[in-house]
């Protein structure tokens, strides 16, 4: 004899999601490595923003209370979409979780942009080095993207240094990319020199931002000049002792740290968040 349900049993209802506070929209996934992602959100129509600026992005916690980190705007000023580039920490609070969102998914995007890797932080000059390790090439993306950049500078040197080979996977195909741009193909031509770096895995170039530029061997592989104040500008994005190492050897080459309200040679971005979100 088949059991009938009472007449009045009430109907079985989906779980709802709790709203998110300034959702965006995810348009675009991609893992990289088992430790780096990248991905896209829809742009709010009313977020402007600086090229190598950051927002705060997130999600909810168990608290129901947002969990936000800075994130560097990987994408161009002038995108239609917002794109980030992050490094998944296994027990982080934040990107055990991000690292599982898919296209259709929402986070948290507070439509505030802010941050000093921007251009009207330096003085006008004839060269720029973009200084990054791992996902701290995630402002540098934004950047190399910007016209901006090409019609402020006479070359663009990208310095990136990562543990694997795989982990230059992102930065390398963005570079690669550069060229058959429609937007800045023909500025990029000649002016950007790309100079990825490994650590751990052999590579046709090794060794650390640092010890590349304190031993003069980029200058030489690139068959530039070491750094002078008067034409040189840096932009810098890494972890805390990257930072503070690298700000050592620029201020040796004379260069000056400078920040939005007083323009120099060098800025540090100094919200970058790495290892352990």
């Amino acid at each position: 004899m088949t059991e009938l349900a009472p007449m009045n049993a009430p109907a079985t209802t989906p779980a709802v999601k709790p709203h998110l506070p300034d959702a965006a929209k995810v348009t675009q996934v991609t893992h990289w490595t088992d430790r780096l992602f990248s991905f896209r959100v829809e742009r709010p129509q009313s977020l402007r923003f600086r090229s190598g600026e950051f927002v705060m992005i997130g999600l909810l916690g168990d608290t129901g209370k947002p969990l936000l980190r800075a994130y560097s705007i990987a994408s161009p000023s002038w995108d239609d979409g917002l794109e980030f580039y992050s490094i998944k920490v296994p027990d982080g609070p934040l990107t055990s979780r991000l690292q599982h969102i898919a296209v259709g998914d929402e986070i948290i995007l507070r439509p505030k942009p802010v941050g000093t890797l921007v251009h009207d932080a330096l003085l006008p000059g004839k060269r720029i080095w973009f200084l990054a390790t791992g996902t701290g090439l995630a402002p540098f993306a934004s950047l190399m993207r910007d016209p901006e950049t090409y019609e402020k500078y006479d070359q663009v040197i990208m310095m990136h240094t990562c543990r694997e080979v795989a982990e230059l996977e992102y930065g390398r195909k963005l570079v690669e990319s550069l060229q058959d741009d429609p937007l800045i193909g023909e500025m990029v031509a000649g002016k950007l020199l790309y100079y990825p770096t490994t650590t751990r895995e052999p590579f046709s170039h090794m060794g650390r931002v640092t010890d590349n530029l304190s031993s003069g061997k980029v200058f030489t592989d690139l068959g530039l000049p070491p750094m002078d104040p008067a034409t040189d500008r840096a932009m810098v994005c890494g972890s805390l002792a990257f930072n503070v190492d690298v700000k050592a050897i620029l201020e040796g080459f004379g260069l000056r740290e400078g920040a939005n309200s007083d323009p120099q040679e060098y800025v540090v971005e100094k919200a970058f968040v790495g290892d352990g979100i």
